[in-house]
């Protein structure tokens, strides 16, 4: 298992063909339950500019991209209407008791997903591991969103040192969600 970062568009391609299979739509509820899901289809377009910002994180075995997590420069905000919402409510958000809108050695993990033959063998924990190294120099933590009835990778993030920075419940849907970041 080699993880890496993004480095042509086949890689691309793969990330998206392993998002469309793991996005909620596509999936049983029971599998949503027991294996986690996406909530959000990025644009290819966009996700190719975005690695070229900042690369991505993947894992691979051989040629084969098995997971990922997408690094997505605040700049993108305006590429990816359907987390606008998040991206204002951050705006608001502290952490370490500094508002964010101040602090600029930041970014939004844009999602992250595991190829489901390789759950439970590391590859979460290696990703944000490879994450932390590739971005520590110019990130200090990364901020994310999760589901809170998406359970495990609740668990996932807080089993490699995310913490609650906020949590709300939105309006429309009734979905619950935390707002949860990881310092480099």
């Amino acid at each position: 298992m080699q993880f890496t970062t993004v480095s042509n568009p086949g890689e691309v391609r793969q990330i998206l063909a392993l998002q469309e299979q793991n996005l909620a739509a596509a999936l049983t509820p029971d599998l949503m339950r027991k294996q986690g899901f996406l909530t959000v289809r990025h644009d290819p377009d966009v996700l190719q500019r975005m690695n070229l910002a900042a690369p991505s994180v993947i894992a691979k075995e051989g040629e084969q991209v098995v997971g990922y997590a997408l690094v997505m420069p605040r700049a993108f905000a305006p590429d990816v209407p359907i987390l606008q919402p998040m991206f204002d409510m951050l705006e608001q958000l502290s952490w370490r008791g500094q508002p964010l809108r101040e602090q600029s050695r930041w970014f939004v993990m844009g999602q992250v997903c595991i190829a489901s033959d390789y759950r439970g063998r590391g590859v979460f924990d290696g990703l944000y591991k490879a994450m932390r190294s590739v971005c520590r120099e110019r990130y200090d933590f990364t901020v994310t969103e999760v589901a809170e009835r998406n359970t495990r990778s609740m668990r996932a993030h807080e089993r490699v040192g995310f913490k609650t920075m906020h949590s709300y419940t939105e309006a429309l849907t009734g979905e619950a969600w935390r707002v949860i970041a990881l310092d480099f």
